[in-house]
């Protein structure tokens, strides 16, 4: 039975499913105290994910740790797109990896795929050693972070790299802005400055027949693909109006 009093308590901090959250974090919770400090984080806008530990995601558990970008419903077009066009037992990469969401997600419904992840945020590569083979994951700036042998073998590309307009993150809700490093989030003055760094290097670390899959804002996407086409890769765009993503593949 639902505690009334904690669904009270999270209907009060702005939880719009206080019902359900309430349950979560009840089973969730060892005792008493546990339950009492996640209560405390909830309420403080922490996001009900990383106060739980794991998010649900296209069909998977991922572990979730505090600072760590949380994986958006909207970012499962990107692994849908990328298991149906990567090649048979390809290497795929999960560049800005966060939770390596993405890459844990593509190779439960692909497990032919080798599957490494790559990020800046040291706290997003710990993260991402609890989701992924640990060996697989590594730490850098974007195709910095690679081994070399990698190189002109990629078979498909998934990003979510960070296109927020920094002016924009104000706007964002607190749950964002306060709780996800902003390293997550941060886009630069027209927020695809990130996107330029992937696009431009895309090509040298594809293999033949090797796709790029990103992430990108609506009002964003013609620019991306005009990264895409620059970079020598012949841009398409994709929308998934129900879950609300919107992506470009280059091929």
């Amino acid at each position: 039975m639902i505690d009334a009093a904690i669904v009270t308590r999270l209907r009060a901090a702005g939880c719009v499913f206080a019902e359900e959250e309430a349950v979560l974090l009840t089973e969730a919770a060892q005792d008493a105290d546990q339950l009492e400090r996640m209560l405390l984080d909830r309420e403080a806008g922490r996001p009900l994910e990383q106060v739980l530990g794991w998010a649900e995601f296209a069909g998977i558990r991922v572990v979730m740790e505090p600072g760590v970008f949380v994986p958006r419903r909207r970012s499962e077009l990107l692994v849908r797109i990328a298991a149906a066009r990567a090649p048979e037992a390809a290497v795929a990469v999960d560049l800005c990896c966060g939770s390596g969401a993405l890459g844990a997600a593509l190779h439960a419904v692909r497990p032919d795929l080798e599957v490494h992840a790559a990020d800046v945020d040291p706290a997003a590569v710990a993260c991402a050693r609890r989701n992924l083979p640990p060996e697989r994951v590594h730490e850098g700036d974007l195709y910095g972070a690679l081994p070399g042998h990698l190189r002109g073998r990629v078979g498909v590309l998934v990003v979510n790299a960070p296109y927020v307009p920094t002016d924009a993150i104000a706007l964002m809700p607190p749950e964002a802005r306060e709780h996800e490093h902003r390293v997550a989030l941060d886009g630069g003055t027209d927020g695809l400055d990130v996107q330029r760094g992937v696009c431009a290097g895309a090509s040298d670390w594809l293999g033949a027949g090797g796709v790029l899959v990103i992430e990108t804002g609506r009002d964003q996407a013609d620019t991306t693909a005009d990264l895409i086409a620059a970079a020598g890769l012949t841009p398409e765009q994709v929308t998934d109006r129900q879950v609300g993503g919107v992506a470009v593949v280059g091929s």
